[in-house]
C-alpha cells in the first residue's frame, strides 16, 4: 500500500501545492484508489509515477469545490484515453446530481461504466482483501472521513516442513495455506497455521478532511497505521478554525494521540502560512510534534509506503 499526495493546499492552489487529492496505490492488485479530486488532479497524476489506467475507485469527502472540481475532467479524460475499465465513486448525497448535471451541460458521455454510491456511516465497500468504511466529520456541509482496512493474511506456507512431515501434496496444501485444520488419512490432525509463517497483520489507513476536532475522526482513526488529517490552521488561529470548522495542527495531533495511531501525516494547509510570513508551515509541524511526535507534513508528490506489522505466531506441530 503506497500513498501519494497529489494536492496538499486548502481552498485554492498555490505555486507549490495543488488542492486536495490523495492516491492509494495497491500494487498487489494493480489498482489505484483516489481520495478527493480537486481541480488539476489529473495533471498531478500525469506528473507522478501513477498510472491513470489503474484507477478503479474514487472516494469523495464532501462537495466543496477544492475537493471535487477536478472530478469531471478526470473522468472525461479516462474515457478519451480508453484504458479505464470502470470506476466506482463514493460520496455524500448530491454527488450523483452534480456529475449528472456536469455531464449533461458539457455533453460528456463516458465510454466506460461509472457508478456513484451515496454513502452513509458504516461499511461502504468490502472484498476478500479490504474493507472500507466511512463516518461523519464536523464541517460546514455534510462531510465524511474514510477508513481503509487491509484484512489479515496467513503467513507464508512452509512447503519443506510439509514435505518433511510427509503430508501429501495436492488440494491439502491449498487448505493448509489458507490456515485450515486438516485430518490426514493416517489420523494426524495438522493445523495450517502451524505450517505458516507469522500472520501478516492488515494495515489501516484513515483519511479525515475537512473537519474540526470531533469524535468521528477519532473513531475512524482508531489504531490506524497512518492517519491523514487536515491541518488548515496554526494553533494561534484556533478561533478562525472553529468559525470555519477546520482543524488546527494541534487538533490533528490530538486526534492522532487519542486514536492511538502509529503515524500522522498532515495536509490541507492554508496558503496564509507561506514562507516569510509571521507563521510558517514549519511552525505548524512543531506544534503538532509537541503533542504527537511521529508527525510529518505532506507536500505534493510525497510518497509514503505504509509498513506492515507482523504478529509472531508459534510454529510447532502437536505430536501425535
Amino acid at each position: 500500500m503506497q500513498i501519494t499526495f497529489l494536492g496538499t493546499s486548502s481552498g485554492v492552489p498555490t505555486r507549490a501545492r495543488n488542492v486536495s487529492s490523495v492516491a492509494l496505490r495497491l500494487p498487489q492488485r494493480a489498482e489505484l484508489w483516489l481520495f478527493d479530486c480537486g481541480e488539476g488532479t489529473q495533471h498531478q497524476i500525469l506528473r507522478s509515477d501513477l498510472r491513470i489506467s489503474q484507477l478503479s475507485r474514487i472516494f469523495i469527502t464532501h462537495l466543496h469545490g477544492d475537493h471535487i472540481f477536478g472530478l469531471m475532467g478526470l473522468l472525461a479524460s479516462c474515457g478519451l484515453a480508453g484504458n479505464v475499465e470502470k470506476v466506482d465513486i463514493y460520496g455524500p448525497p448530491g454527488l450523483n446530481d452534480y456529475l449528472q448535471a456536469a455531464s449533461r451541460y458539457s455533453h460528456t458521455h463516458f465510454s466506460y461504466p461509472v457508478k456513484v454510491h451515496t454513502v452513509k456511516p458504516g461499511v461502504i465497500y468490502e472484498d476478500e482483501e479490504f474493507t472500507v468504511s466511512c463516518g461523519l466529520l464536523h464541517h460546514r456541509i455534510t462531510a465524511f472521513g474514510y477508513r481503509v482496512v487491509e484484512k489479515d493474511r496467513v503467513g507464508r506456507f512452509d512447503v519443506e516442513k510439509a514435505k518433511a512431515l510427509k503430508i501429501p501434496s495436492g488440494p491439502i496444501y491449498g487448505q493448509l495455506k489458507r490456515g485450515e485444520t486438516v485430518t490426514l488419512e493416517d489420523g494426524r490432525v495438522i493445523k495450517g497455521s502451524e505450517l505458516c509463517g507469522p500472520t501478516e497483520i492488515g494495515r489501516k489507513i484513515a483519511y479525515c478532511t475537512d473537519t474540526v476536532y470531533c469524535d468521528g475522526a477519532v473513531s475512524l482513526a482508531a489504531d490506524a497505521d497512518v492517519l491523514i488529517h487536515e491541518a488548515t490552521f496554526a494553533h494561534q488561529d484556533a478561533e478562525m478554525a472553529f468559525q470555519r470548522l477546520h482543524s488546527t495542527s494541534t487538533m490533528a495531533a490530538q486526534t492522532a494521540h487519542v486514536a492511538g495511531v502509529n503515524k500522522l501525516i498532515m495536509t490541507h494547509f492554508s496558503p496564509r502560512y507561506a514562507p516569510g510570513n509571521s507563521i510558517e508551515l514549519r511552525d505548524l509541524l512543531q506544534e503538532a510534534r509537541a503533542i504527537f511526535p511521529n508527525t510529518d507534513m505532506a507536500h505534493d508528490f510525497m510518497v509514503y509506503d505504509v509498513p506492515r506489522r507482523r504478529e509472531v505466531v508459534a510454529n510447532h506441530l502437536n505430536s501425535v
